[in-house]
């Protein structure tokens, strides 16, 4: 290749970066900070503390068993229940027989009529714009 600078200009240039980027990478170990430790565990050798889990929760026995049983229902609970399948078949029935007699059911089954949009002017064909030259991706 042509190069604008001297060779004996580029190698020194070369050798700076290099030389900078293993300072980097030495001063980065150097300035690191210690591996951190889990709670329960001592510094090892440091008189240190022992570090305390203050959000550490303990195993709950759904993780362990499974979810418990559901509770049961009252009299009046299945009582309420049985009254709304009741009044849900009910509805169910009488919208069925209107809709066999023919008659809506309700507000859902109005028919509105559909009225169609009114029409456009049509406006000059546009020329397609130009395609763009891809660029590289730098």
């Amino acid at each position: 290749m042509t190069w604008s600078m001297p060779r004996p200009v580029l190698q020194l240039v070369a050798c700076l970066l290099g030389l900078a980027s293993v300072g980097a990478f030495a001063m980065g170990i150097v300035t690191a900070q210690p591996p951190g430790r889990l709670p329960g565990e001592t510094a090892g050798g440091v008189d240190a503390e022992v570090i305390q889990a203050q959000d550490a929760t303990p195993l709950v026995d759904e993780r362990i068993e499974g979810r418990p049983e559901p509770e049961e229902l009252t009299p009046e609970e299945k009582a309420a229940l049985e009254a709304e399948k009741k009044a849900k078949a009910e509805a169910e029935a009488l919208a069925k027989a209107e809709a066999a007699k023919g008659a809506p059911a309700g507000p859902e089954s109005v028919v509105t009529p559909i009225v169609p949009p009114p029409p456009v002017a049509k406006a000059e064909p546009v020329a397609p714009p130009q395609p763009k030259l891809e660029e590289p991706v730098f």
